[in-house]
């Protein structure tokens, strides 16, 4: 049974931070994504997961963004990939630069992908390295099902996302919207974050709810800045339905936050700003 995400529940899903540890050991998030036209699609994950606690934000674009993605923030690490889109050559670059050891990794947001092949050998390296993968928009691929069963990644597909990567639109009414996503996290063994009013989180065994039903959260970004944070708390938490439904719960928080303050007319970045304030009652710090 289903059941409705809560304070109570997250706070056993948000690790505590140790009162000497040393930077990096609060987790190390690679991000990818952005194309000509979207460059700040990435930009909104990494400031995100920076927002969440994370001490470490490198974040990959096409060298035809790097310095404006440099002009934005001083916090990000920014790593320039060779080509405008994924391909096999700049992934390949990417991943021989990358001796980083990270944590996680969230792929796909704005990313302009010209060869799947590309895409396909990123994920494939990144898992034999034991990093967490949280994939969005253009890394949500039939191609790469395969290559992720059982290895703690989370999807984060919309409704049209979805129905590109199982060939199935999620019905709008919720009982039926929680069977198709139990189904299908169950038959490729991942963890999957359905997008939506009521966000439904499962990995076919176990399933969360976080209804948000907040209107102004339509605007574009909102999802980037959730795949940044799902990157951020799976960096610090192993556990993929536990690391998803803290991001899905603090996005929601942050939303409500957002709105009460600016009402229908926010912008992803009120999001980010709001991220401090949403997971604070989760701040736990141990000797």
């Amino acid at each position: 049974m289903a059941k409705t995400l809560s304070q109570l529940i997250i706070k056993k899903f948000i690790p505590s931070r140790k009162q000497d540890s040393r930077k990096g050991q609060n987790g190390k998030v690679l991000v990818v994504g952005g194309s000509y036209i979207y460059h700040g699609a990435p930009i909104l994950s990494s400031l995100a997961a920076l927002r969440a606690g994370t001490d470490l934000v490198y974040t990959a674009v096409p060298k035809i963004n790097a310095a404006a993605t440099r002009a934005i923030s001083p916090n990000l690490i920014v790593i320039p990939m060779v080509d405008s889109k994924l391909t096999r050559g700049s992934a390949n670059k990417l991943l021989g630069q990358l001796r980083l050891g990270l944590d996680s990794a969230t792929i796909g947001m704005g990313l302009a992908v010209a060869d799947e092949e590309g895409l396909k050998a990123m994920i494939k390296e990144l898992l034999k390295h034991d990093v967490r993968l949280s994939l969005d928009a253009s890394a949500l691929t039939r191609t790469v099902l395969p290559l992720i069963g059982n290895t703690n990644t989370v999807l984060t597909p919309h409704a049209g996302e979805f129905e590109r990567l199982f060939g199935v639109l999620p019905p709008n009414k919720i009982t039926e919207r929680i069977k198709i996503v139990e189904k299908f996290a169950s038959e490729y063994s991942v963890t999957i974050l359905l997008k939506g009013p009521t966000d439904v989180i499962s990995d076919g065994k176990i399933t969360f709810l976080n209804p948000k039903n907040l209107p102004s959260m339509t605007v574009g970004g909102t999802g980037d800045v959730l795949s940044g944070l799902v990157a951020a708390f799976l960096a610090k938490n192993r556990n993929p339905i536990q690391a998803a439904s803290a991001a899905s719960y603090v996005n929601g928080v942050a939303g409500k936050l957002a709105q009460k303050k600016n009402g229908l007319h926010i912008a992803a970045t009120d999001l980010i700003d709001f991220i401090p304030t949403a997971i604070k009652p989760f701040d736990k710090v141990v000797r």
